[in-house]
């Protein structure tokens, strides 16, 4: 039996599930059906974590990596395959250039001024 959300998250997996029972605390109120648990809730719990930081810092990835003491690209990676999990809306966006990507990195690093990287996107 599931004690916190961790185990649940464990237990299930990657593997869809629906709540059949809800039950307030200290109320005896239950309430019984199929209810259908949002997105977020579908993920480990480690990704959940990953992505309450990722909001909670305002999608920095330089804190991220800070955070949990991983590489760019790492960070990338796991914010990719999370987003995969993820689709809430439909939307058409043009991906970035891989140069603009680069860019936008050094700038987030504080490796590049704001100068310096608007100076190299006009290229």
């Amino acid at each position: 039996m599931a004690h916190d959300w961790h185990d649940l998250t464990d237990l299930t997996g990657d593997r869809a599930f629906v709540v059949t029972q809800v039950r307030l605390k200290d109320s005896g109120i239950a309430l019984e059906g199929e209810f259908e648990p949002p997105l977020l809730a579908g993920l480990r719990y480690e990704d959940q974590v990953f992505v309450g930081e990722f909001v909670r810092c305002h999608g920095s990835i330089k804190h991220m990596e800070k955070a949990f003491g991983v590489s760019y690209p790492t960070i990338k990676n796991r914010l990719n395959r999370i987003a995969g999990r993820l689709q809430l809306v439909q939307i058409e966006i043009e991906p970035a250039s891989e140069p603009s990507d680069e860019v936008l990195e050094l700038l987030d690093r504080g490796e590049i001024t704001a100068l310096e990287a608007a100076e190299r996107l006009r290229r």
